[in-house]
């Protein structure tokens, strides 16, 4: 049961990521580093999950992994467009 547990949590990792570079391919960094930040990052929120509510719940823990997961890809999303035109260069002093 764990392994299946596991094994779904990193499909559905592997699905979030997906669907993140399908709608926000221009703001993502590399498409590895994405899927690999999906999974990785669902499989650590279905064991935390897991750890902290004990086993019998496998639809929690999915859901565990789904917040976590969209929480680590969030992390990489870079901004929209410049922010303002940047800061000034620095001034020596004396």
């Amino acid at each position: 049961m764990l392994l299946l547990d596991a094994l779904g949590s990193a499909v559905l990792g592997l699905v979030l990521a997906g669907v993140g570079l399908r709608r926000l391919a221009h703001r993502l960094p590399a498409v590895s580093l994405v899927l690999a930040t999906g999974i990785a990052g669902a499989l650590f929120g279905a064991f935390v999950t897991h750890s902290a509510l004990g086993p019998g719940g496998v639809l929690v823990d999915l859901i565990g992994a789904a917040v976590v997961s969209a929480a680590s890809l969030s992390l990489l999303l870079r901004p929209a467009g410049r922010l303002g035109h940047g800061s000034a260069p620095a001034q020596p002093i004396g």
